[in-house]
């Protein structure tokens, strides 16, 4: 098969984007098939074989210059124009902007390729893509109305600008129109012909959320790469890790600092959060607060063997998220022989399999149970051995790549043969 991947943004080191994209491709690639991603930045790293188109936006959050004003010569058509005047009024125009920048490269390259597929995109006019001829899947790791509705129940209604006395901010009108895209990815999901979810859990949250019809999904688990394996150094006593994007609340790491901050008040131990927090945002903030932030460090630009080594480091690592659609790294922690513990959240119980046999599972957002998970299972290092072996048992049974690739390819002849098969019923 020819395959056409999209991906709106395919940042490397944070978020499962980029490793999708790069896992997917490569093994897709391995199989057999040709595979061409279309990508706006950031651009994602790829393996050989995997060819890279760069649908080039304004870059407009791009790392220390978030939140940019183009200069004049910068803006190319009237798509940047849009995308520079809907980041302005606090939407998120990525989605749509790339749609309709990649839609027109296709539209010329029709005949390149048997399928598109999108990796959570969901933008109305990809729809049009179905009309030169190619059909069309797409990925939803889970929908995003989820984080939404965390953002908001975390947000105030109005609070005063620092440095101001009488300019305020209102951080929930600013979450409501940040997500404004949302309203895209509800219109186009329902009419995608084929969705590839990564859980249950997700697919559940597909239908709820986004009315998309549950015989047009398909549960495939996603892979953890060779790579992440015990490191066969020994562990750095007292060292908790976790790795989460630390200024969303989604992610709950605002609950294991709190948590973390009762465990320092009877143990000698160490923080390794794998992300870069904004500067002077509520993590920081928050750590200030709790007056824990020497022994707090923060890990980001990691190379994959850096990764992999760091989580093999740690005694034990906690994933807080009040949601998953999959969680990624869990499954990367596992394989490294890492015991965890999970919050009860979305699809990681699906991931870490039956309590307390790969991870000890607490309820999401509960800072007392979750110190005294911490607590029991550094108190136990047989109990943390057998949970790490166990975890790695897990990974090598149920999390592979090349099975996610396979299984992803049987489902696009599915969907190319339905497609063909619906034109040739239609010219009768």
């Amino acid at each position: 098969m020819r395959i056409a991947l999209l991906s709106y943004r395919s940042k490397p080191h944070v978020g499962g984007q980029g490793i999708y994209i790069r896992r997917l491709s490569r093994e897709l690639v391995a199989l057999g098939h040709t595979v061409e991603v279309f990508s706006g930045q950031p651009y994602p790293e790829l393996d050989e074989g995997v060819a890279l188109t760069k649908v080039p936006s304004l870059d407009l959050y791009r790392p220390g210059d978030e939140f940019r004003n183009p200069r004049p010569r910068e803006f190319r058509d009237l798509i940047d124009l849009q995308e520079w005047a809907t980041m302005r009024s606090g939407a998120f125009p990525e989605p749509l902007t790339f749609s309709k920048r990649v839609v027109k490269l296709l539209d010329e390259r029709r005949d390149d390729f048997d399928i598109v597929f999108d990796n959570q995109t969901l933008a109305m006019p990809l729809l049009e893509i179905e009309d030169y001829g190619l059909p069309l899947a797409a990925a939803i790791h889970h929908p995003i109305t989820l984080d939404r509705a965390i953002e908001l129940d975390t947000a105030v209604w109005m609070r005063r600008k620092p440095g101001s006395r009488i300019r305020f901010e209102l951080p929930k009108i600013g979450v409501w129109r940040w997500y404004s895209f949302l309203r895209q990815q509800k219109l186009t999901a329902p009419k995608m012909r084929k969705v590839i979810v990564p859980s249950e859990s997700s697919k559940r949250d597909v239908v709820r959320e986004f009315k998309v019809d549950p015989d047009r999904i398909t549960t495939i688990l996603l892979g953890v790469d060779d790579r992440f394996a015990p490191s066969g150094e020994p562990r750095v006593p007292g060292r908790i890790l976790a790795m989460a994007s630390a200024d969303a609340p989604l992610k709950g790491i605002h609950i294991l600092l709190e948590a973390f901050a009762k465990l320092l008040t009877e143990r000698d131990l160490s923080l390794v959060l794998v992300t870069k927090p904004k500067e002077g945002g509520v993590t920081e903030k928050l750590i200030e607060k709790l007056g824990i932030a020497e022994h707090v460090t923060f890990a980001n630009g990691l190379t994959d063997d850096e990764l992999v080594a760091l989580m093999g480091s740690a005694e034990l690592a906690c994933v807080p998220s009040l949601y998953e659609g999959f969680s990624l790294p869990t499954a990367e922690l596992m394989a490294c022989e890492t015991p965890l513990v999970v919050s009860r959240a979305g699809a990681i119980p699906e991931v870490v399999g039956p309590d307390g046999l790969c991870a000890d599972v607490v309820e999401p957002g509960d800072v007392e149970e979750l110190t005294r998970a911490v607590a029991a299972l550094l108190d136990a290092p047989e109990r943390r051995a057998r949970m790490g072996a166990a975890g790695r048992e897990r990974v090598k049974e149920l999390f592979s790549w090349s099975a996610v690739a396979a299984k992803t390819a049987d489902v696009f002849d599915e969907v190319i043969t339905q497609y063909h098969q619906e034109n040739a019923d239609a010219d009768r």
